[in-house]
C-alpha cells in the first residue's frame, strides 16, 4: 500500500516528508523525566482509545481500515474490527479515522467508527462486539453519511462521547480557502462540530438533542459549533466545578495553527470565525476565492493559543488536558504537537487564552494524534507506525 504521509500537512499536498524513522527516535526525557514507552508498531496509526469496562484493553486505529487491540501490552494477533473493503484511502487525510466507546459500552457492546467510504464521503457507523477481542463487520449500522463532493482533505476525523451524546468534528470539504464557504454556512455538515444521540430516533438512525442550538431556527438540527476548517483532533475534559471543556485544535491554513478552548456550555452555538479568520488574523483567502474574503461576521469565538509556520509547522495535533497524578510535571496541561515539527508541547490552558506554551523535550515524527484512557494515561501515534505511551521516568 502506498505511503499516506503527510496526514495533516494542509497546503504541501504532494510534498514527501522526509521523517526520520521510528527505530532512530531515542526515548529521552522531558519536563520531571517524561519519557516514550514504545507499545508497538501498526500501520499508519491514527487514533488510540480505551473502551469504558475493559482497561487491560487498548485499540489502535489504522488508516487503512482497521482497528487493532493491544491485550495488556500484547498486540493480538486478529483486528478487531477490518472494514479496509468499505473505505477509502485516495488521498493523505482520509481513511478510518477514529472510534468512541459510549459509557455503556460493557454492556450495550456498541461502538463507532468515522471513516471516508469508497465514493470520498464521510461516514459514521455503529458497530458491535461479538468478544472483547472482537467485532462483527456484520454487525453495521449506518449512521450518518455527510457528502464531500468536491475534494478530498479536510474530512474532519475525531468522534468523542460526552455521556450519551455523540461529538463529531468536520472539516470544511477541502481544497484551500474553503471555496465553497461550507464552514459558514449551517445548512450543510461540513466545518462543524455535530452533536447526535446515537441511538435510532423517531425520524431516523439517529435523534438530535432537543437542546441543540438551531434546532427550530435555519440551519441543520445537527449542528453545535460551526465555522471550523479541519478539526482534526478535540477533546472534552471534565472539570469537577464548572461546566467541562473543550479543547478544539482547528488546523490552520497557510499561517496559523489554533486551539479553542471554552466551555461546553460557551461553545453551544460558537461560530469559530473560520473562513474569515485563521487564528488571531483575519484570513485573506487571495486567489483561492470564488468570490473574495468572506466578511467578519462578527461575535466568533477567538482561540486561546496560535502558533505561525515560521519554522516548518504546518498543521496542529491535538491532544489532552493531562488529568494523571502520575505525570505530575504535566499535570491540568494540555499535551499536542505539530505534525510537520515533530516536537511534543503542553500549555496551561486558560479560557481567557493559554500560558506557559514550552516542549517536553520529546520528539515524534508524523504525531497524528494522541489518545487517553479514563485513568488517565496518554498516548502519542506516529503515523510512521509506532505508538507511544508517556510515563514517567523509570515507571513502567
Amino acid at each position: 500500500m502506498r505511503r499516506l504521509a503527510p496526514l495533516l500537512a494542509i497546503g504541501l499536498a504532494g510534498m514527501a516528508l522526509a521523517a526520520p524513522s521510528a527505530a532512530a527516535q531515542p526515548v529521552g526525557s522531558g519536563e520531571g523525566g517524561v519519557v516514550l514507552r514504545h507499545l508497538g508498531d501498526f500501520d499508519h496509526p491514527v487514533y488510540a482509545a480505551a473502551a469504558p469496562g475493559l482497561p487491560k484493553l487498548l485499540f489502535v486505529v489504522e488508516q487503512p481500515g482497521r482497528i487493532r487491540v493491544l491485550r495488556s501490552g500484547t498486540l493480538l494477533p486478529r483486528p478487531f474490527l477490518d472494514i479496509a473493503d468499505r473505505v477509502t484511502t485516495t488521498d493523505n487525510e482520509q481513511g478510518l479515522l477514529s472510534v468512541a466507546f459510549p459509557p455503556d459500552y460493557a454492556t450495550s457492546k456498541r461502538f463507532y467508527v468515522y471513516y471516508t467510504d469508497l465514493a470520498g464521503n464521510v461516514q459514521i457507523d455503529e458497530y458491535r462486539r461479538r468478544t472483547d477481542a472482537f467485532a462483527s463487520p456484520a454487525s453495521r449500522r449506518p449512521l450518518l453519511t455527510i457528502p464531500h463532493p468536491n475534494f478530498r482533505n479536510h474530512d474532519g476525523g475525531q468522534l468523542q462521547f460526552h455521556g450519551r451524546e455523540l461529538l463529531i468534528g468536520t472539516g470544511d470539504g477541502g481544497s484551500g480557502g474553503d471555496p465553497p464557504n461550507n464552514a459558514q454556512n449551517r445548512e450543510v455538515l461540513l466545518g462543524k462540530l455535530l452533536r447526535i444521540l446515537p441511538t435510532p430516533g423517531s425520524e431516523g438512525p439517529y435523534a438530535v438533542p432537543p437542546s441543540n442550538p438551531f434546532v427550530g431556527l435555519p440551519g441543520r438540527d445537527e449542528i453545535f459549533s460551526y465555522g471550523l476548517r479541519n478539526p482534526w483532533r478535540f477533546s472534552i475534559q471534565d472539570v469537577r466545578r464548572g461546566p467541562d471543556r473543550l479543547a478544539l485544535a482547528d488546523v490552520g491554513q497557510n499561517r496559523f495553527e489554533e486551539l479553542d478552548y471554552t466551555t461546553l456550555p460557551a461553545a453551544d452555538g460558537a461560530n469559530f470565525g473560520w473562513d474569515a479568520w485563521e487564528g488571531f488574523a483575519l484570513y485573506d483567502c487571495g486567489a483561492l476565492c470564488r468570490n473574495g474574503n468572506t466578511p467578519d461576521p462578527g461575535g466568533t469565538t477567538k482561540p486561546v493559543f496560535a502558533y505561525s509556520h515560521a519554522s516548518g509547522e504546518c498543521a496542529i495535533t491535538g491532544g489532552y488536558v493531562v488529568r494523571s497524578p502520575a505525570l505530575a510535571s504535566l499535570y491540568r496541561r494540555y499535551v499536542y504537537a505539530d505534525f510537520c515539527k515533530g516536537e511534543i508541547r503542553s500549555l496551561i490552558p486558560r479560557l481567557g487564552g493559554a500560558v506557559d506554551d514550552r516542549p517536553l523535550g520529546l520528539s515524534v515524527p508524523m504525531v497524528s494524534s494522541f489518545g487517553q484512557t479514563p485513568d488517565g494515561r496518554i498516548f502519542v501515534c506516529s503515523l510512521d507506525g509506532p505508538v507511544y505511551r508517556i510515563a514517567p521516568r523509570g515507571r513502567r
